[in-house]
């Protein structure tokens, strides 16, 4: 790293990533300015102005850094001093294994972190195009919903067109419009505290009427140019699953698999599950119900489930374009743009798919426009990462991707065929990230 340096790094977005990146640029030492549009220009998706903001579910998916690949990055991100994860351990909620946060005190904790610290500046204004020319080290972590203008720049530059996919947005219910007599509280196989979602069952007949009125919504329109853009597979509208055929939900985020109506004793049929949104526990987000239904077949199909006829929404469901950039063919190993390496990416718009790969992704080019430190080992989550985006996965059909154990090398010695590989993948991930750390 340069010593006494007083160069700048600027950081385009105010997200997850964004935020991320401001922050260990600050703990090295490098000034950061943190350009963020809203509130002088809003979006489709947020709700306000605050750093960070959670757009769409409030969790940071499973904890356990034992079995799980998102809990291992959980782990490495808070042993690399992440601003993102120390701030949802602040304010999490009950979630069984899972990390879930308040999303309003999450923002607020992450905006006063970054406003308090004497190295970041945070601009709100908009960037119409690329950066100036004398900005000699820039993040672009612009995210999903990049402007239009910044878009078009980076193509103009890049000689490729964006890639693009549809995010769907889940609604969130008032809990005390939810009925109790209906309605328990259980964590599937009782994980966490046993507790922690409110269950809804259906039964064959009440399922099977769901689903037909799913398929049968009205649903929002498309553009012409946005006919052909894919969904994200890991985010699909739950009446697109629907249509994949009549047992999907089933399968998928209505399973009721480690449930038990206690009212019967049994597990029923199909489960809906809402998980807690805010901290007071008054609003609860509907597991897996990200939606392009229009607003009035919203709460029309929705108000028909067992326990939510009388249901009130804080949120309905909604959807918005993604944008990202095929990151294979155009960045480095420390996710510079080769046609311009004084711009690094981050975040979603580098084809991450979740809140915590975006922010990891985040981090990764904070310290890198730092001068802190090379890539980390593949064989970490954030390494494993890092290279997927930035050459291992497939150029020619490159799609936004979670972390998980397919991306980290084969072990060695192999275990075995039958042996249990996620925690041995889990172990030699922080044992290599705390080598790699240690040689900063």
């Amino acid at each position: 790293m340069e010593a006494h340096r007083t160069r700048p790094v600027h950081i385009i977005g105010g997200g997850l990533a964004g935020s991320e990146a401001a922050w260990q640029a600050a703990r090295a030492g490098v000034p950061a300015i943190l350009h963020e549009m809203r509130p002088v220009r809003g979006t489709e998706a947020h709700a306000g102005a605050g750093l960070a903001e959670l757009v769409c579910s409030n969790s940071f998916r499973s904890d356990d850094r034992e079995r799980n690949a998102v809990g291992v990055l959980h782990e490495e991100m808070r042993r690399c001093g992440s601003l993102i994860l120390a701030s949802a351990d602040r304010c999490k909620l009950p979630a069984g294994g899972a990390l879930a946060v308040d999303r309003t005190e999450f923002s607020a904790i992450v905006e006063a972190a970054l406003a308090a610290d004497p190295l970041v500046e945070i601009r709100r204004e908009e960037l119409a195009g690329l950066p100036p020319p004398d900005w000699e080290d820039v993040i672009v972590a612009t995210g999903p919903l990049t402007s239009a203008p910044l878009a078009e720049a980076i193509a103009a530059l890049t000689g490729a067109d964006a890639l693009a996919f549809f995010d769907a947005i889940a609604p969130i219910v008032h809990r005390d419009t939810i009925d109790f007599s209906i309605a328990w509280l259980q964590s599937r196989y009782d994980k966490g505290e046993g507790a922690d979602y409110i269950n809804l069952p259906l039964d064959r007949e009440t399922y099977g009427e769901f689903v037909a009125a799913l398929l049968d919504g009205d649903k929002g329109e498309f553009h012409e140019w946005e006919k052909s853009t894919p969904y994200f597979e890991g985010c699909l509208p739950i009446e697109v699953m629907a249509a994949r055929g009549p047992e999907t939900l089933r399968w998928g985020p209505m399973k009721p698999v480690g449930l038990r109506d206690p009212r019967t004793g049994r597990r029923p049929h199909a489960v809906v599950q809402l998980r807690q949104d805010n901290a007071l526990g008054t609003l609860y987000n509907m597991v897996g119900f990200q939606t392009k239904l229009r607003h009035g077949e919203q709460t029309r199909i929705f108000r028909r489930l067992p326990g939510l006829e009388g249901a009130e929404f804080a949120r309905l469901g909604g959807l918005h374009r993604n944008t990202f950039i095929n990151s294979p063919l155009l960045l480095d190993g420390e996710l510079r743009l080769k046609a311009q390496p004084r711009l690094r990416f981050a975040g979603q718009i580098t084809g991450v798919e979740g809140y915590v790969e975006s922010a990891a992704i985040g981090l990764l080019a904070g310290r890198f426009a730092a001068g802190m430190s090379g890539p980390p080992p593949a064989t970490t989550a954030l390494g494993a990462l890092l290279a997927h985006i930035t050459g291992g996965g497939d150029a020619k059909t490159f799609q936004p991707m979670n972390v998980n154990f397919g991306l980290f090398p084969p072990l060695s010695p192999d275990p075995g065929r039958h042996a249990d590989r996620k925690p041995l993948y889990a172990r030699r991930a922080l044992t290599d990230l705390d080598s790699w750390r240690g040689a900063d």
